[in-house]
Formats: C-alpha cells, sequence, structure tokens
C-alpha cells in the first residue's frame, strides 16, 4: 500500500505539469477572410479587427498592397497566390501551411479576394483545418459580381424580370450537355461569370446555341470595385471579343440577362469600340 502511495504522486504531478505546459502554449486560430473587391473602405469590421490583431497574414495574388498594409505592422506576410500565367503556390501546399501554422498556436488570417465561399477554394481549406483539429472561423466579404453590379448600378434580380442569379466561371460548358445554370438563363436568370475573359467566346456561343437571345444585355467590369475599373458593354454576340482584348489584365467579371438593361452604362465603353481602339493603338504602336 505504501509502495502505491509512493508511486502515485509522480503520474499526478505529471499531469499538472502537462495541464500547465497546455495552458502556456496559446491555441491557434486560423481565420478565411474575404478582402472584397480590393476597397480597402468594403472589408468588414470583422476583417479588419482581426488583420489587426494577426501574427501572420496569407494571401493570396488579387488581394491588393493597400488592404494587406491595413493588417498588425508585426505580422508575417506570406503570398500565396493564384494567378494565371504565374507560378503559385499549390492548394495543398496553403492547406499545410495553415495546419502548421495552427497548430504552433499561431493568429492567421487567411486573406482572400472577393469572399472565401464564392470560388475561392474555402472548402477544401477548411475541411484540413477540420482534419487536423485547428479552430478556425469564415468572415464574408463583398463578391466581384456584387462589385461589377454596383459600378453599373446595375440590378441582379429586377422584379418581373429576373428572379434567379447564377454564379459561375463557365468551365463546365465544354462537355456535350448543357449545364443547369445555362438552362436558367434561358428561362431569365441573371449569370455572372467568373474569370470568364478567356472562356467568354465559349459562353456567347453555347449560350445562344441553346436558345438565348443574341441580343441579351452584357455588362463586363475589369477590377470591379477598385479605382482602376473599367467598364464595358453590349449584348451576347459581343462577348467573344473579349478573348481578343488583351489590354485586360486584371479580374474580369461578366453579368448576362435581362436584368443588365436596367443598369447605367454613361460610364462604360462599348466593346466594338473598345476592341476597335485597341487594334488602332496596335497598329500605330
Amino acid at each position: 500500500m505504501r509502495a502505491m502511495e509512493r508511486t502515485m504522486p509522480v503520474p499526478l504531478s505529471q499531469t499538472r505539469q502537462d495541464k500547465s505546459a497546455a495552458r502556456r502554449k496559446p491555441a491557434g486560430h486560423v481565420a478565411l477572410v474575404g478582402a472584397g473587391p480590393g476597397a480597402e473602405d468594403l472589408l468588414t469590421l470583422r476583417a479588419l479587427r482581426l488583420l489587426q490583431a494577426a501574427e501572420v497574414v496569407v494571401h493570396d495574388a488579387l488581394v491588393p498592397h493597400a488592404v494587406i498594409a491595413l493588417a498588425n505592422p508585426a505580422a508575417t506576410l506570406i503570398a500565396a497566390g493564384k494567378r494565371k500565367g504565374c507560378h503559385s503556390t499549390t492548394q495543398d501546399e496553403i492547406n499545410a501551411l495553415l495546419v502548421s501554422l495552427g497548430r504552433e498556436g499561431r493568429k492567421v488570417v487567411r486573406l482572400k479576394a472577393g469572399d472565401p465561399l464564392i470560388f475561392g477554394r474555402a472548402g477544401e481549406e477548411m475541411a484540413a483545418l477540420r482534419e487536423a483539429g485547428v479552430s478556425h472561423e469564415i468572415v464574408p466579404g463583398i463578391t466581384s459580381a456584387i462589385a461589377a453590379a454596383v459600378e453599373f448600378d446595375l440590378p441582379l434580380t429586377l422584379r418581373g424580370v429576373s428572379s434567379s442569379l447564377v454564379l459561375t466561371t463557365g468551365h463546365d460548358l465544354k462537355g456535350a450537355s448543357l449545364p443547369d445554370w445555362a438552362r436558367l438563363a434561358i428561362s431569365g436568370a441573371t449569370v455572372a461569370v467568373y474569370m470568364g475573359r478567356s472562356n467568354a467566346a465559349d459562353v456567347a456561343t453555347r449560350l445562344i446555341e441553346a436558345g438565348l437571345a443574341a441580343d441579351t444585355a452584357v455588362a463586363v467590369a475589369e477590377n470591379a470595385g477598385r479605382t482602376e475599373a473599367r467598364l464595358f458593354h453590349g449584348t451576347l454576340s459581343d462577348l467573344p471579343l473579349l478573348a481578343s482584348m488583351s489590354e485586360l489584365s486584371g479580374p474580369v467579371m461578366t453579368i448576362i440577362g435581362d436584368a443588365v438593361a436596367g443598369g447605367r452604362f454613361d460610364r462604360s465603353v462599348p466593346l466594338t469600340a473598345a476592341l476597335a481602339a485597341a487594334s488602332a493603338k496596335e497598329k500605330v504602336a
């Protein structure tokens, strides 16, 4: 019995030490934060608070420097960009980085352009964090479709005209069958196409073939929500012109549908005129 009494305090002491060590090490936390379209004053207050308290900020290539500069000056900044034609960190590498930082007990902001839950690969990052047992949260941001609509004073839904909104990249148009969102477009839904410059011709061709009128209104915004935004308008039949406009280097958002006709176009340029101007400039050069 005495031998038992002598040995029992050892594991009890060790347990106390372990608990004390656990208390000393802060729990890590990862916030997947939407940076919005780029203007600093379009960040949510919660996003700003988390940025100012962050120890590490892992940011996308499309997030402007002015937004990143709002972070805690002592924070470590890690670029984890994904941009077409440029070297980028793989999604698996980003997932592993977030898990590693969280396990180290760091306060991390994963800063994404737009909204994390809309074409932001937040699902893959959340799954990795959940599997690793790392605390995390989502902070929404203004997505590009909304920012582009604001540029045109354009109602994405309009009573008696459009009661549905589709958000798509249009990359699923390659197959023989028409995707469900394209059928919705023909039924009157407003369609917002993300990252749509390179496949604009495919989108227009397939929708026209499926029965959407070639004169359906189209609004196009490059760098929507930023001071350097450029706006264009036209019809569905004009949309393939985007592929020839090589001067468009920023993210392009295309909005298609009858509701688009309710927008304001005095600040935008017709797609046909924009292409003609670009072609003339190239000839002079």
